[in-house]
C-alpha cells in the first residue's frame, strides 16, 4: 500500500505538475527522495503543523526543521535546497535582461535575488555608460545599515568595473518593505559618496516578501 500511494503520487505529478497538491501532499512528495524509508504523509503534516505554510517551511532555518520528528540532516538540507534552487532557476531565466528599457526593469530583476532568504542581505547591479550591465550580485549579509561594512567592496566593485551607475538593494526578512530612519539615514550617505565618485546613484530598493519599495521615489535620492 505504501508503495503504491507513492506510484500514484508520482502519476499526479507526471501528468499536471503540482497544479493539484495541496501543499501537505507537495512537502509529501519532494521528501520521498530525502526519506525514502519512512511515511512522509505524516512528517509533512508535522511540518505544517509547525510552520503553517508551504513557503514558511522552505524559508526556515535547519536547526528549526530538524526540531520536526522525522527530519533529519538530510533532509533539512534537501529542504532548504529548493527554494535557494528556486532563486537560482528564475534568476538565470532573466539573466537575459542586460541592456534595460526602464529602472522598473532592473528592480524587478534585482528583487529576484531575495527569494527565500532570510537574513538581511545586499544585492548590487552595477552598470557601464551605455546602460548595460556589467556586474550583479550579493556583496554582504548581516546589518545592511553598517554602510562601511560593504562600503568598501562597493568602491572596488566600481572601480573594477568601471561602472557609472549602481543600483542598490536589501532585504527585510520582517516582512515589511517600509523604510527605517537608518535606511534613509544609509541612503543618504551612500548617495553623498556616489555623487561626489560622479556615479549615477540609480536606486535603493527594499525588498520584503513580493513586495519592493523604492527610495527614489520616496523622494530620498
Amino acid at each position: 500500500m505504501h508503495q503504491g500511494h507513492r506510484e500514484r503520487m508520482r502519476k499526479k505529478f507526471l501528468l499536471n505538475g503540482f497544479d493539484n497538491f495541496e501543499d501537505h501532499e507537495i512537502l509529501e512528495f519532494i521528501l520521498f527522495y530525502a526519506i525514502p524509508r519512512k511515511d512522509t504523509n505524516e512528517i509533512a503534516h508535522l511540518l505544517i503543523e509547525k510552520f503553517g505554510s508551504l513557503d514558511a517551511i522552505l524559508d526556515a532555518p535547519i536547526n528549526l526543521l530538524k526540531e520536526v520528528n522525522g527530519i533529519g540532516e538530510s533532509a533539512a538540507i534537501f529542504i532548504k535546497m529548493i527554494s535557494s534552487l528556486a532563486r537560482t532557476y528564475v534568476e538565470r531565466k532573466n539573466s537575459t535582461i542586460n541592456n534595460y528599457k526602464g529602472e522598473s526593469d532592473l528592480n524587478q530583476k534585482i528583487a529576484l535575488k531575495f527569494i527565500g532568504r532570510t537574513e538581511e542581505t545586499v544585492a548590487v547591479i552595477l552598470l557601464d555608460a551605455k546602460g548595460k550591465i556589467i556586474y550583479e550580485g550579493i556583496i554582504t549579509k548581516g546589518s545592511v545599515n553598517a554602510v562601511n561594512i560593504y562600503l568598501r567592496k562597493i568602491i572596488e566593485l566600481i572601480t573594477l568595473y568601471n561602472a557609472s551607475s549602481i543600483l542598490i538593494a536589501h532585504n527585510h526578512p520582517s516582512g515589511i518593505a517600509v523604510p527605517s530612519q537608518e535606511d534613509i539615514e544609509t541612503t543618504a550617505k551612500l548617495s553623498n559618496i556616489f555623487q561626489s565618485m560622479n556615479i549615477n546613484f540609480l536606486d535603493h530598493i527594499i525588498v520584503a516578501d513580493h513586495d519592493f519599495v523604492s527610495l527614489k521615489e520616496c523622494s530620498i535620492i
